[in-house]
């Protein structure tokens, strides 16, 4: 019988019986006497709050550990926070007394927690497998710097991790080694491929698994604010500044009027200032517009009247809302951004031809829902 076993018999026979003496105690439960003895000191030990005897109960040591593996899941494993700061946490809640808090007793959880997780996901993994569960995959993949360089494949629609891997390099034929060794286990093969648009990661979809290559609809939208973004919030600050200048040197000469030498100059710098904040808060207002457009217009279906749309119609509406912010810029002197500019427009035929792609699905996965229910 386990520590823990042991010592909620024994709290069960107080909660039942009463305060007792060691003796009757170990004759109910069956423990020796001095397990008792050692046990209720430990206990009585473990009572410095309020809440303490609800960790003595079976529900309450059952939240307890939800508690601790939740904490070193989340923050520990996902998060990389460090142990002494979650020995920090624990101990805020008061938990020191009821588990071992320092930082190399939390790791060797934390490394259990790991090896439990790994092993359960393989033996989930397999019963898929064997059970014919396993769909095709969308994936996204990509190449992060941690302690060492991993290649990263995710599937999207259920965030689960295919591939991660330490590797020296990102080349196309260590990706395609990688991945053909996961799918060949998983019996299974991709849909269409989400990706940075490095050229190792368009090789792979495009050549080494036959699928649809698809940029990181993120990435193009981080470019593009990138580029304009803080040029426009710096004109917009700059602005307000001088309006807040121009009102302040106002509100020192309240009587300032424009008989007086100084008044028409003073009373048109603030108007000034004020137009000019009024048309950089257009213009923001404008490119998000513009932005949203972008943003709604990558869709398979028209959002106004919900009406089907191909790739060819899809990718006429991004053009026209890049060009929309390209002349936007222009026509308010903001930096020309072209080689960024191009490098987004050369991945709008890619992102539209999904939309082509979804429909197909729908009306194959159309057809075989007719033949199933004939």
């Amino acid at each position: 019988m386990k520590f823990w076993d042991k010592s909620l018999l024994i709290f069960k026979c107080f909660c039942d019986h009463g305060k007792q003496s060691v003796r009757r105690i170990a004759q109910q439960t069956g423990l020796s006497k001095s397990s008792v003895h050692r046990l209720r000191q430990a206990m009585a030990r473990r009572d410095s709050q309020p809440e303490s005897k609800l960790w003595e109960t079976e529900e309450g040591r059952r939240w307890f550990t939800r508690l601790v593996v939740a904490t070193l899941s989340i923050f520990g494993l996902k998060r990389g926070v460090g142990m002494e700061t979650i020995r920090a946490f624990f101990a805020r809640l008061h938990l020191e007394r009821h588990m071992g808090c320092s930082p190399s007793a939390l790791r060797g959880v934390m490394h259990a927690l790991e090896a439990a997780i790994l092993e359960t996901a393989g033996s989930w993994e397999q019963e898929g497998i064997a059970g014919g569960e396993v769909r095709e995959i969308i994936g996204a993949v990509d190449a992060t710097f941690l302690a060492h360089l991993m290649l990263i494949f995710a599937d999207l629609p259920t965030g689960s991790l295919v591939l991660e891997e330490i590797a020296d390099d990102r080349t196309y034929a260590t990706w395609k080694a990688w991945v053909d060794e996961r799918l060949t286990a998983l019996r299974t093969g991709v849909l269409y491929l989400v990706s940075d648009r490095a050229q190792a990661l368009i090789q792979l979809a495009e050549k080494g698994l036959g699928c649809l290559s698809m940029p990181d609809f993120f990435h193009l939208m981080h470019d593009i604010g990138k580029s304009y973004s803080l040029a426009m919030a710096r004109q917009l600050r700059h602005a307000q500044r001088a309006l807040k200048t121009a009102e302040e040197a106002l509100a020192r000469h309240p009587g300032l009027t424009q008989a007086d030498h100084d008044g028409p100059a003073a009373q048109a710098t603030g108007e000034a200032s004020r137009a000019e904040v009024q048309r950089w808060e257009a213009v923001r207002s404008a490119y998000r517009h513009h932005l949203e457009a972008l943003s709604r217009s990558l869709h398979p279906c028209g959002l106004l009247d919900s009406t089907p749309q191909t790739s060819a119609q899809v990718e006429s509406r991004v053009q026209a809302a890049v060009q929309a912010i390209e002349t936007l810029a222009g026509c308010h002197q903001l930096p020309a951004r072209h080689d960024t500019m191009k490098k987004v427009r050369k991945q709008l035929p890619a992102l539209a031809a999904l939309v082509d792609f979804w429909w197909e699905g729908v009306r194959r996965d159309g057809a075989h829902a007719a033949g199933s229910i004939r």
